[in-house]
């Protein structure tokens, strides 16, 4: 029989953990949580210092009863759920209904799941830590009662079914206000000057930029000013270098994954939505089947906010470097990375939980896209690692009184962790010939180009996830669901990979910065984070906390009330007709999008698609091919003859044809289109 009970929350890290642990241990599943708030009332007594009601979550009832009967049968009873604040709570929860005693040195936590890190935590459980549950019943409070309160006058002002939170409702303010900035946005011309020069006798081109007029940097803000500059070297054939300049210079590796930067890499790299790169690596971190090893967890714990890597990991990421590409690719010594603000530095950043496991070796046993995922993490940590890449940059001036140009390139000496792992824009290699100090050149060309400021590019799940966590607003492991959740409620569209607001979107973030400016107010919900860490830290009580907030919102909420008008959202109205009524139908948006409805429901439940037509034919039966919205709430263009005919593509469909081969093209970047068969890629207007 079982002497020990190890709880986690789900069964795939049962099964994992299981396979390390001897005869005298059970390890079971709690399912996630196991008590919250009620959904069908506020659930928190205000009056008595926000005492919150927790219930036994419905359809768990059955699974509690086990864990009860378990826990029954054995000495001790360890709780191992994740080790941060919420993986906390649920310890506490699982606590209290097991009815364990409150000095009971009953919680176990690990970074990784593998065997030496399990067997080590079972020998050294501890006692609940009660400032991490009170941070995260703060934050749970907290969301309760903004959620509980807003949401009902949400509906009252504008309609039912909205909500507002904390920080969903800062990350739609943040996609408003960024396209008010692109509305109010005035566009600027500015020119920009190239001169192409050789040597005598030679044909590789030198590419300079005008880069100085006199003693001031060139701006060249109109087509006049241009045709003044060209008319002054148009009698100009020959020009002297007036310096040569070669500099080194070191370009250091990025610090290994937190769990914000894998969610901006994965979506800039791999494409990944936030929900996705993290569904994926819950399964790299809880333990995939490698043949005969059984199931073995990857990487170490996913939601983190710390870059520390422990001594150990260094070791062999040591070991693996020197032995895959010589000593030359590795520091003079082992690196470590700051962490920005206050982290849970017990935490580590994310890596692979051994240097054994390379992706190919393991690649058979991985999805495409775990395996993808798992990749990028292992490139990131090792090349964290390794050497700085040595560059040399080359500037030669040539000066054309009172017009300086400059020619630049920039060579790799050496990749160091630049052979695996690229954290920018490949740097364009740019090699220069030898060139020296008064060496003649000859002027071959000028090209002029006018260019216009742009505005500030929207948001996308990268950037919005970098702009919260830069901000302060929230937490990584939050990141995903509120970027769906903005999403279904119909706050922002996504376009292209950019967020759009929707018309909804934009009326209840102006509600609630009229009535409610601390809500929407970035600097306060930061500052709220920084509280509930205040309390993690035993410097705040979390009562306090809540009460600080509450009484101010409380008095906003009433005053809201009476004040607010309600706001009436027509809907627009098209020319076509209901075939079952003759209304006008109306656009309406539901959560794949919009469509026609009858503006008579519900008398009249009239519906059909609305169809955005792209002016592209469908290559398979000539059908128009229209936008269409997937489950998931991803834009993608289909025919307008299915189901009848299946075709559908991502990205948008261009009315240009394939040069090489007639096929139908799609766009690639604003610029760019490929053709779908033989991927040529090809300018668009």
């Amino acid at each position: 029989m079982a002497k020990t009970l190890v709880i986690v929350e789900s069964p795939a890290k049962a099964k994992t953990i299981n396979k390390f642990l001897g005869r005298g241990f059970k390890v079971a599943a709690s399912m996630g949580h196991v008590r919250d708030l009620p959904k069908s009332q506020l659930g928190i007594d205000v009056e008595k210092d926000f005492a919150p009601k927790y219930i036994a979550i419905r359809g768990k009832g059955d699974l509690i009863k086990s864990l009860k009967a378990e826990s029954k049968k054995v000495d001790q009873v360890l709780l191992a759920t994740d080790p941060d604040r919420e993986g906390e709570a649920i310890a506490w929860h699982l606590a209290n209904l097991l009815e364990l005693p409150p000095e009971a040195r009953c919680r176990i936590e690990f970074n990784e799941i593998t065997k030496a890190a399990i067997q080590k935590a079972v020998k050294q459980p501890r006692q609940l830590d009660w400032h991490r549950i009170d941070a995260q019943q703060a934050r749970r409070v907290l969301d309760r009662l903004v959620g509980y309160s807003l949401s009902p006058f949400l509906w009252k002002k504008i309609k039912k079914g909205l909500s507002a939170g904390r920080v969903q409702s800062v990350a739609v303010r943040l996609i408003c206000d960024r396209e008010e900035e692109i509305r109010e946005f005035v566009q600027e011309e500015y020119w920009s000057l190239e001169a192409i020069f050789t040597e005598p006798g030679q044909t590789h081109k030198l590419v300079g930029k005008l880069v100085q007029i006199g003693d001031q940097k060139a701006e060249i803000k109109n087509r006049e000013e241009m045709e003044k500059i060209l008319a002054d070297l148009a009698s100009i054939q020959q020009v002297q270098v007036t310096a040569v300049k070669k500099k080194a210079r070191l370009r250091q590796p990025p610090a290994p994954f937190t769990t914000s930067t894998l969610q901006q890499e994965a979506s800039k790299r791999l494409n990944f939505s936030t929900r996705k790169t993290m569904q994926l690596a819950q399964q790299l971190y809880e333990g995939i089947e490698l043949g005969k090893e059984g199931a073995v967890g990857l990487v170490t714990y996913i939601r983190t906010d710390s870059v520390r890597i422990a001594e150990e990991a260094q070791r062999e990421a040591a070991d693996y470097i020197k032995t895959e590409f010589g000593n030359a690719y590795l520091p003079e010594k082992p690196r470590q990375f700051a962490s920005k603000g206050k982290i849970q530095n017990a935490h580590e950043a994310i890596r692979p939980t051994s240097m054994s496991r390379s992706p190919e070796n393991i690649k058979q046993f991985l999805t495409r896209d775990q395996y993808r995922l798992y990749k990028l993490i292992w490139d990131r940590f090792l090349a964290s690692q390794m050497a700085p890449a040595q560059l040399e940059t080359t500037s030669i001036d040539v000066d054309i009184s009172p017009y300086l140009f400059r020619i630049t390139g920039t060579v790799v000496i050496f990749p160091g962790f630049m052979k695996i792992y690229q954290d920018e824009e490949k740097e364009e290699e740019k090699q220069i010939p030898p060139v020296f100090e008064g060496q003649w050149l000859e002027l071959r060309e000028l090209k002029p180009e006018q260019h216009f400021t742009q505005p500030p590019p929207r948001y996308t799940e990268a950037s919005l996830v970098k702009t919260l966590e830069e901000l302060g607003i929230g937490r990584p492991s939050t990141y995903a669901p509120t970027i769906e959740t903005i999403q279904k409620r119909g706050y922002v569209t996504r376009e292209q990979k950019h967020f759009y607001p929707t018309e909804l979107g934009q009326m209840v973030v102006e509600l609630l910065k009229q009535f409610f400016p601390d809500i929407i107010d970035v600097e306060f919900t930061a500052k709220m984070e920084e509280d509930l860490d205040k309390i993690e830290e035993g410097e705040k009580r979390w009562v306090d906390v809540v009460r600080s907030f509450y009484e101010p919102f409380r008095e906003e909420l009433q005053q809201a009330e009476i004040k607010a008008e309600k706001i009436v959202v027509a809907d627009p109205v098209v020319e076509e007709k209901c075939p079952n009524c003759q209304a006008n139908l109306v656009i309406k948006t539901g959560r794949f999008g919009k469509f026609l409805a009858c503006p008579n429901f519900p008398e009249c439940r009239f519906t059909k698609p609305l169809l955005e037509e792209t002016g592209v034919l469908c290559p398979q039966c000539g059908g128009m091919l229209v936008k269409r919205r997937s489950k998931k709430g991803r834009t993608f263009f289909g025919c307008v003859n299915y189901p009848e005919c299946d075709f559908t593509v991502w990205n948008e469909p261009v009315p240009e044809k394939c040069p090489q081969c007639s096929a139908l093209m799609v766009r690639k970047s604003k610029k760019i289109a490929e053709c779908i068969k033989c991927k040529t890629k090809a300018q668009v207007s």
